[in-house]
């Protein structure tokens, strides 16, 4: 048995037009998102990556990539899978109509980046870094750059990646030793060696435009002396032709945990010729805007694995019998029964479901409020989706693992086994944790700089929001007393984990830091408990309305009400955690260790 897989097309269709009513909100290009189109064009999406890049996911998993002759070779079948992706437009959604793409909101752009990597996440990955290529040098290229590089970018013709990493540094980019030398304006020679470099050399595009993070002597030490550089694998004449190749190497492939099938290198730049991108010595401010891209598509890319686990652990525990159940009339059966029949296995399900749809809905409201700050200048809502990109990222990847590996439990020995298709998913899934910022910088970054942004203004926004709905929501009491007094019991752990912040960690940044994995994790609790409040205050008011409430709908009070009575809880323990502080986390000398 191979993994299975199905997009989950009535629940896009559900939080998009029951939880969101995108083509009703007052956003420029989200009156086109009716149920029939979004229905229409998510089938097409659905078709391509079950009949194209799912069927090559695990031969691509098993080949991997090659390093020959200086080379990269992609697996067998991949270079006729990304022409189809590029035929149909698939990777423009979300782009600029000027550069040939299709101007369609993130929100929705975001639900193919799961259904994507659902089916194969490493040929999605290449196409998901050449878009946030293009985001950023659409936010800080000139025009020439916009219209050399653009319109290639938006087709996929061209590839790209980002360059951070060296040797020597990872987190701390001030460390990094990569040089730019100025020739003429604009134009450096760029020399150093950047590692970890995802789609860095491949064979699905004629080009690949890396951005590379370099210091201009003379600058400011640390990141502030950071400099962006637009640097092509082959440069790009005058007229939009391929001129020579760049002076720039592979120096090796990765040989991965898992990712086999996207090609991760290490990039020697000799002198190569770079582009400034954006201002000199504001290179890290740029990279950002690819930066925080590629960390909301991280966060979805968890979620799309955990959703083939799910699926398939659903499958498999209809089908394998074992062991007697317990019937309803107190007696145990005489035959053995499926596995789904046993409470431990509902109770991973019910763990994988309800995570799952409520991570889904949490990240897309957090699409939806990134595209009302970017197309309606709504700076609340860009600041809210600011503050809950660590979360999306750094929670989201760290419990999608986390049910992933629930997925391969029960499969038991089976999900050990490679031919299963578990294994993959456990070892694809278990990136998502380091790159693109490990989880706990996610969690320093969400403590110690989004908390604060703006004078705290942001997350008092969320609570806002929050408080607001409760308040002027209403609902059964059997809601009030099952959704909205277990939400209200955690905003109050939510709050005194933000008092203990604000006390301490001033005086005292460790204990602040000491708990902000916790503070991650219990944001991304509550966040999602906000979600299954909002989805089942949706289906009561339909309800009450007379609409036909069918099993999916019934399925969301049940699978709701389980995340609030098992998983809601939880954020009371993480904020008893952080009050803790920091003086026995500390108290060890390193030697002690």
């Amino acid at each position: 048995m191979l993994t299975t897989y199905q997009a989950p097309l009535e629940e896009f269709h559900f939080i998009l037009h029951e939880l969101l009513h995108a083509s009703e909100q007052k956003i420029e290009g989200f009156s086109e998102l009716t149920p029939e189109f979004t229905s229409e064009i998510l089938t097409m999406g659905a078709k391509i990556a079950t009949e194209v890049m799912l069927p090559i996911n695990s031969s691509g998993d098993k080949e991997g990539c090659k390093f020959e002759n200086g080379l990269v070779i992609t697996p067998k079948g991949f270079v006729k899978a990304f022409d189809e992706i590029r035929k149909g437009g698939w990777a423009g959604l979300d782009c600029d109509p000027l550069y040939g793409g299709q101007g369609l909101p993130i929100t929705l752009s975001l639900i193919f980046g799961e259904i994507f990597s659902s089916c194969n996440i490493s040929l999605t990955i290449y196409k998901a870094l050449t878009h946030g290529t293009y985001a950023t040098i659409y936010a800080h290229g000139n025009s020439i750059q916009k219209n050399t590089y653009l319109p290639k970018l938006v087709t996929c013709e061209w590839t790209g990646t980002m360059n951070l990493t060296e040797p020597h540094c990872g987190t701390d980019l001030g460390m990094i030793k990569t040089k730019a030398e100025a020739i003429s304006e604009g134009e450096y020679k760029i020399t150093g060696q950047k590692i970890f470099i995802s789609s860095g050399d491949h064979d699905l595009s004629e080009n690949i435009i890396h951005l590379v993070l370099a210091k201009v002597p003379g600058g400011p030490p640390g990141v502030k002396g950071i400099s962006l550089f637009i640097v092509p694998k082959f440069l790009v004449n005058n007229d939009g032709s391929l001129g020579r190749k760049n002076n720039l190497s592979i120096g090796s492939i990765e040989k991965k945990m898992g990712i086999h099938a996207n090609a991760t290198c290490v990039l020697n730049y000799d002198g190569a010729t770079g582009y400034l991108l954006g201002e000199k010595h504001q290179g890290v401010q740029a990279m950002f805007t690819m930066m925080n891209e590629a960390r909301l598509g991280v966060g979805v890319q968890s979620l799309a694995l955990a959703e083939v686990a799910y699926q398939s652990s659903l499958t498999y525990s209809k089908e394998r019998v074992q062991g007697k159940s317990l019937e309803s009339d107190g007696k145990f059966s005489t035959h053995p029964k499926p596995i789904i029949c046993h409470p431990d296995v509902r109770r991973n399900l019910m763990d994988q479901k309800s995570f799952i749809e409520g991570a889904r809905a949490l990240t897309l409201w957090t699409a939806l409020l990134l595209d009302k700050g970017t197309r309606s200048s709504d700076k609340k809502s860009y600041g809210l989706a600011s503050l809950l990109t660590p979360v999306i990222k750094g929670y989201i990847s760290d419990i999608g693992f986390d049910m992933t590996v629930v997925g391969q439990q029960i499969f038991g020995g089976h999900g050990y086994i490679e031919e299963w298709g578990m294994s993959q998913l456990v070892r694809d899934s278990r990136i998502a944790m380091i790159y693109e910022g490990t989880n706990g910088v996610q969690a320093i970054d969400l403590v110690g700089r989004k908390l604060n942004s703006d004078g705290g203004a942001n997350i008092m926004y969320l609570l806002e929001l929050v408080t607001t709905y409760l308040h002027q929501s209403t609902v059964s009491k059997e809601i009030e007393n099952e959704f909205f007094v277990p939400l209200k019991n955690s905003l109050k752990d939510l709050e005194s984990a933000l008092k203990f912040f604000l006390d301490n960690g001033i005086k005292n940044p460790n204990a602040a830091l000491a708990g902000a994995s916790d503070f991650l994790h219990l944001l991304g609790i509550f966040c999602i408990g906000f979600m299954w409040v909002k989805i089942v205050s949706r289906v009561s008011e339909k309800k009450k309305a007379g609409d036909k409430i069918n099993k999916f709908l019934e399925a969301k009070i049940v699978t709701g009400r389980y995340y609030m009575a098992n998983t809601l809880p939880k954020t009371k323990f993480l904020a008893t955690k952080i009050r803790a502080g920091d003086k026995i986390l500390m108290s060890l000398e390193p030697d002690q260790f």
